[in-house]
């Protein structure tokens, strides 16, 4: 990978543009790939889209393919895809073809969250971007829209382990709207709202008043608000970051499609089953998750693998239709 001169981040333009510059010293840290900086120079919509979910979230070739189709997605739908990872050193906004391709091949790459960038770059690793470490990246580069899977949340058991994803205090310091298919469901999903209240986070429910758990549309617990159209939750957007000038991001939550969904009955017992398993086995920390998704496709034969695939996309789908929108009322 090229590590010559990088391009300047651009801002997504608004009605206020005081309020949408971001002065983030990360701005100079990163490498904006050429098409994603024209989309962000024309103020066209662009799609931030995370990469541990290709190097720890699904195995390869499946990641790879999964990768493509999502960014395919991305386009269909208007929008501009620019996946963030860590490359040789150099946090990339956005890979082309054959460096999508490299990155999803390579094997031993680690997992780079926010606290991790730092000593990474160092390094010159090469890593999959969490939630949080591809929200501060997308921030950095002007992109305020970022779809994902499933969003990391209080672990069971925290309050002896003290077990909370560094993905909750991103979005409440980030000014990035993140669609996802609600937190992974091998996460404390109440205590994980109650956090995100705590730091000022408002949790959107895309046609659902109720929080998805992830493989499965329902969770019993609700959503602080109910949107029905791509439309109406860039006007939130747009009102959040730009007319008020907030700094906390949004969490857009995206029930999984009735035909892809698992029964919850059914997950729920090899998620308990996966997480006996990992405290059997010690694992905890930034390995727990990897750990226990692996272990949950096991336990399901496949089928979280299945769905989860079909979440993303799901995701990434409405993820382009709200910056189509955004990019229109800016």
């Amino acid at each position: 990978m090229t590590s010559g001169p990088r391009n300047k981040p651009q801002r997504l333009a608004a009605t206020d543009r005081s309020s949408t510059i971001i002065t983030s010293p990360l701005s100079d840290c990163i490498d904006v790939e050429p098409g994603v900086a024209a989309a962000l120079a024309a103020c066209a919509p662009v799609v931030a889209l995370e990469s541990t979910i290709i190097t720890h979230g699904m195995p390869y070739p499946q990641s790879l393919a999964m990768a493509l189709e999502v960014e395919a997605i991305v386009r269909a739908r208007g929008a501009t895809p620019a996946t963030i990872a860590l490359i040789d050193g150099v946090l990339r906004v956005g890979l082309d073809r054959a460096a999508l391709e490299a990155f999803a091949a390579r094997s031993g790459s680690v997992k780079v969250s926010r606290r991790d960038l730092a000593a990474a770059i160092v390094r010159r690793d090469t890593g999959g971007t969490t939630v949080a470490a591809t929200m501060a990246a997308a921030a950095a580069a002007g992109i305020r829209i970022f779809a994902t899977g499933g969003i990391g949340g209080v672990h069971r058991g925290a309050a002896e382990t003290f077990d909370v994803s560094a993905d909750l205090t991103e979005l409440g310091r980030t000014p990035v709207a993140v669609v996802c298919a609600g937190a992974k469901s091998i996460l404390d999903l109440a205590k994980t709202l109650e956090y995100l209240e705590t730091q000022g986070v408002p949790v959107l429910g895309y046609g659902s008043d109720e929080f998805p758990a992830f493989f499965s549309r329902t969770s019993g617990l609700r959503v602080d608000h109910r949107f029905d159209s791509a439309a109406e939750l860039a006007r939130v957007i747009a009102t959040q970051f730009f007319r008020l000038g907030f700094k906390q991001g949004i969490l857009i939550a995206n029930p999984i499609a009735a035909e892809d969904a698992l029964a919850p009955a059914q997950i729920d017992a090899r998620i308990a089953l996966a997480v006996a398993d990992a405290d059997a086995a010690g694992v905890t920390r930034k390995d727990l998750t990897p750990y226990l998704l692996g272990r949950i496709n096991e336990l399901t034969g496949g089928a979280s693998l299945t769905a989860n695939i079909a979440l993303v996309k799901q995701n990434a789908s409405l993820a382009a239709r709200i910056a189509v929108e955004l990019a229109r009322i800016g």
